[in-house]
């Protein structure tokens, strides 16, 4: 099965939890239970194995066979998807045996679903689903010079290595340098009577806030620095100016790309608005 993103064959993005192993092993046991026990049980550690590189061998008898297999399915749970692929891969290849009724992917969806895993299976594919789902991001803005748009499009990818690496401080913090970088696109931007002129992000939002009042844009700038903020906080994310040892919370897979969204969403906002003030400076009158 094709992963979405390939880092996960590198670093877990998370771990699988002990309520779906235990799912996915009664799985196992009904279609083990339609063969030879101990070929069944081998075939499944191979794959369970080979999903965290390590080399299956032939167990001594089935029960050794079946402690092996369980062994091999805790450690290839440290890794979600890597797990899911190997119980994918292992199902299909015993698909061509009439003989053997095996799940289909909606039961492997299932039992994620019910257990709050955030992946789905969508062959040929395994996708990440929920929070893990990246936002998409939209075309480049024609107002911003291919310089602009090269560094904003790296700045997401590395966000997004990141957080596929497991270092979910780091991809938050790349998304707020973005961020702030961005925003200092609206100096020069005419507002009330005169240009922008601010050279900080804080200040840039605070100055637009002013002059568009009672407009959605002043509303998103309030979130947006109020998260900002939150982020920036030595006893909040302290992805900033770092972070109190002992206060400090801390930012795991499901926080990290919940902000890494959320920023991501608000950087493609001010980019629009970026755009629509621009137009509006150039018009005539």
């Amino acid at each position: 099965m094709k992963l979405e993103n390939n880092e996960w064959r590198f670093d877990s993005p998370c771990a699988l939890p002990r309520e779906a192993i235990r799912a996915f092993d009664e799985l196992v046991g009904k279609i083990m239970a339609q063969g030879a026990q101990q070929p069944m049980l081998e075939h499944f550690k191979e794959y369970f194995t080979s999903s965290y590189g390590g080399v299956a061998s032939w167990s001594s008898s089935a029960s050794w066979a079946e402690f092996d297999l369980n062994n091999a399915m805790t450690y290839a749970a440290d890794n979600a998807p890597m797990f899911i692929d190997a119980f994918y891969e292992a199902c299909e290849a015993l698909r061509s045996d009439p003989n053997i009724a095996l799940p289909g992917v909606d039961r492997i969806n299932r039992i994620l679903a019910e257990h709050d895993v955030p992946y789905k299976v969508d062959p040929p594919f395994l996708r990440a689903t929920g929070l893990h789902t990246a936002i998409t991001v939209s075309a480049p803005h024609p107002s911003l010079d291919q310089q602009a748009q090269e560094l904003i499009q790296k700045s997401f990818e590395e966000s997004e290595r990141l957080l596929a690496e497991g270092r979910h401080r780091q991809a938050v913090q790349e998304v707020l340098w973005l961020m702030e970088t961005v925003s200092t696109a609206f100096r020069g931007i005419n507002a009330g009577g005169s240009k922008i002129e601010e050279k900080y992000f804080n200040k840039i939002a605070d100055r637009l806030k002013r002059e568009h009042k009672g407009t959605i844009l002043e509303q998103v700038l309030h979130w947006l620095t109020a998260l900002h903020g939150y982020l920036s906080s030595p006893t909040g994310g302290g992805v900033r100016h770092g972070a109190d040892i002992n206060t400090a919370l801390t930012i795991g897979p499901n926080e990290a790309r919940l902000f890494c969204n959320l920023i991501r969403s608000y950087v493609m906002f001010l980019l629009a608005e970026y755009a629509r003030l621009s137009a509006r400076d150039q018009t005539p009158g």
